[in-house]
């Protein structure tokens, strides 16, 4: 079973090629260029370099949110087109479980955390259990940085181990985090906080198995808050 992983969530664009056993390739790159100028030639590059044919693919996987809704919508698309063109099925893997699976095998509870502006973060709460299966211990909300350190230290009493912090919300909201947070945390090293396409892939995989398909023609990502746009017009609504 070979994947196809596309993450365009926020800055970092990353592709890759998993198997369940190897990953094969991956290409990662968190500077300041569009996605629309990066995914496409970073997808024929991995597929030159390990020989791979588009249809030799058997599921393209994108990360479908939340997250930068430009970033998204170019993932997204790109997903789209290969998986209708070559008739592949698709798997949409929600961008902060994906980000949970960059510390698969760690026994603390992992947050991921990405920066949503304003001091707002997108977050969610999981942990992976014995048989390395994630579960979710909070939904994926957007909170701002009260709200979300209020959360974290009422649930300090019913947490009996360490918080792992992963994300680009630690660049912005660390300060706030080490001034407000009372529960015990940690976070995670710098090359194991951006997303990456492999751990997409890997979450493609388990969700493949149990069945989580998506309609490539139907498929939308989830951008948990209306866009700039769609606010403003709300706005001028009322």
């Amino acid at each position: 079973m070979k994947v196809l992983a596309i993450e365009s969530s926020a800055v970092t664009a990353s592709v890759a090629i998993m198997t369940e056993d190897t990953l094969i390739a991956e290409y990662t790159i968190n500077y300041k260029k569009t996605h629309s100028q990066t995914l496409l030639p970073m997808i024929d590059e991995i597929c030159r370099m390990t020989e791979t044919d588009v249809s030799d693919i058997d599921i393209v996987a994108v990360s479908d949110g939340p997250g930068s809704f430009t970033g998204l919508r170019i993932g997204a698309a790109t997903g789209k087109g290969i998986a209708l063109a070559k008739n592949k099925p698709m798997v949409a893997v929600p961008t902060l479980e994906a980000m949970a699976y960059n510390l698969i095998g760690d026994d603390r509870l992992i947050c991921p955390v990405m920066d949503a502006r304003r001091k707002h973060l997108y977050t969610a709460l999981y942990r992976f259990n014995h048989n390395n299966e994630l579960e979710c211990l909070m939904d994926k909300s957007l909170l701002s940085y009260e709200e979300f350190c209020g959360k974290l230290n009422g649930m300090k009493d019913d947490i009996h181990t360490d918080i792992i912090f992963t994300g680009d919300g630690i660049d912005v909201a660390r300060d706030y985090f080490d001034e407000e947070l009372t529960c015990d945390y940690n976070y995670a090293p710098a090359h194991l906080r951006s997303q990456k396409a492999g751990s997409v892939a890997m979450a493609a995989l388990d969700m493949y198995k149990a069945g989580e398909v998506t309609d490539a023609a139907h498929l939308s990502p989830d951008y948990l808050r209306p866009s700039q746009a769609e606010r403003e017009r709300m706005n001028s609504n009322e």
